[in-house]
């Protein structure tokens, strides 16, 4: 047995039938990490020394009689969400060499399913990013050609389950940051409804925006990690309180009679053939499992990227800064007080630092409603494009992105450009909806494009079947893409 070569469902079954055991699975995931992780650089920590007493662990507990849902499976975690006893960097200088006591809520819930943390995988610093780039420690590169990008900004987390280097893992999604990436590196990726999981002990960004997602080589695998990290925690304000459905049940493999939408917007100018050939195709695959397709319209999906980026950065503003040198993280040794201020936020690197300038003039006195306050009533709008669309229709199926991976430094440069990477994502997150992005092919540089499926609030399992059923009926190529050992430098 090729235990690499395993899903995150397929290890499950196989640790259950006694063929293999946590600590194989565990050593045999670090072993290539060591092989190969210094050409793509998709972790950050490598916490060798947890996994494997998690791992002995989950074994012994399995000797015993116990099984849990996540019982021995490998797993990374994006460097913004709180791991007690490894670092948590969020991708930033501000933040090197913390340590949280704690963890976050979604790692207790792995914790408790018997999961083993692999270590903590590269992000765009605070989450801030399409590419991984901006990280203040290394660029990730992409398993399918590492002369790209792997998306962000959970590009480390794609990357990672994409090259084997992961059964699964988890990521954060605030204007589609998980979506993205896994489109680019040929994974699935889901974004939950905001508030299906807790955000307590995840670093934040954008408050109202953020949400954990989990990324898999199939809809099983990301089934059943959110079946895991879903569900109430009185600890995250914003955290629903209502019962979490059994994902991995609801994958029945028919979605005869589902109506899905698919939005003339999302098929634009400036999306690349390729690309849009190949949603097309998925989206007549969909038609022949007995889906009913129905064009629809979303009209206020050109807004989307300006309030996005509005509503995010008045928000980032806010909630960075309290890394001021005086309260939090490291502190640099000024003159005075506000030297020292002055000199430890310059740790921030260029995009936070944009981010935070555009948000503090979007929220200053006399621009409040010009800016700010008119883009929190054009999220509005597209909220109630989708509530309407969803009356009417199950999912919506479009591109998770308008292009495949683009060149490692080829947008760094070009903020605006950088940011039209995430135009099909950013809706849904201003929304209550849902959505993943899963694989549907490959363009003719050999590189994945991403189905994007779109559920109203809590229909997680939905998009999931809708995934899943799609997968059985057109198998795709279980290969690992060939990642060169050697560093990238």
């Amino acid at each position: 047995m090729d235990i690499i070569s395993l899903t995150l469902t397929e290890l499950r079954e196989a640790l259950r039938r006694g063929e293999t055991t946590s600590v194989a699975a565990t050593q045999a995931m670090l072993d290539r990490i060591v092989a190969l992780d210094n050409s793509l650089l998709s972790y950050l920590t490598i916490t060798e020394e947890m996994a494997l007493e998690q791992a002995t662990a989950a074994d012994q507990r399995r000797a015993a009689g116990e099984d849990t849902p996540l019982l021995g499976v490998p797993i990374a975690l994006k460097d913004i969400i709180c791991l007690s006893g490894a670092p948590t960097t969020a991708g930033s200088k501000i933040l090197e060499g913390f340590n949280p006591p704690y963890n976050a809520f979604v790692v207790d819930r792995l914790l408790e399913a018997g999961a083993v943390i692999l270590g903590k995988t590269n992000t765009d610093e605070f989450a801030m990013g399409s590419s991984t780039e901006n990280s203040a420690y290394v660029t990730t590169r992409n398993p399918w050609d590492i002369e790209r990008v792997p998306g962000g900004s959970s590009g480390g987390s794609a990357a990672a389950v994409a090259a084997g280097l992961a059964y699964g893992a988890l990521g954060t999604d605030t204007g589609g940051s998980v979506r993205q990436p896994a489109s680019f590196c040929g994974v699935v990726g889901i974004r939950p409804t905001y508030g299906r999981v807790s955000r307590w002990g995840v670093v934040a960004f954008a408050s109202s925006l953020d949400q954990v997602g989990s990324f898999g080589r199939t809809a099983a695998d990301v089934a059943a990690q959110l079946s895991v990290i879903a569900g109430h925690d009185p600890r995250d304000s914003t955290s629903l309180n209502i019962p979490v459905p059994d994902y991995e049940a609801a994958l029945t493999g028919d979605i005869r009679g589902l109506r899905i939408g698919v939005p003339r917007e999302y098929f634009v100018e400036g999306i690349e053939p390729d690309v849009e050939a190949a949603v097309r195709v998925a989206i007549d695959d969909l038609a022949a499992l007995g889906a009913e397709i129905v064009e629809i319209s979303l009209p206020h999906t050109q807004y989307g990227l300006p309030v996005h980026y509005l509503i995010a950065s008045a928000e980032a503003s806010a909630n960075l800064a309290r890394y001021d040198g005086t309260r939090f993280g490291p502190r640099a040794k000024g003159a005075d007080m506000i030297d020292t201020v002055r000199q430890t936020r310059a740790l921030f690197g260029p995009e936070v630092k944009r981010r935070i300038m555009l948000g503090a003039y979007a929220l200053s006195a006399g621009y409040y409603d010009e800016y700010y306050g008119r883009a929190l009533k054009v999220r509005t709008l597209i909220k109630e494009d989708f509530r309407r669309v969803f009356e009417s229709v199950d999912v919506i199926a479009a591109p998770t992105s308008p292009a495949t991976a683009f060149r490692v430094g080829e947008r760094i440069d070009d903020p605006l450009n950088m940011y039209l990477a995430d135009i099909f994502t950013l809706p849904l997150n201003l929304s209550a909806s849902c959505g993943l992005s899963v694989p549907c092919g490959l363009d003719r540089q050999g590189l994945p494009i991403g189905l994007q499926l779109i559920g109203d609030t809590l229909q997680e399992a939905r998009i999931l079947n809708v995934a899943h059923t799609y997968e059985q009926a057109r198998p795709r190529d279980r290969r690992l893409p060939a990642v060169p050992a050697g560093a990238t430098g």
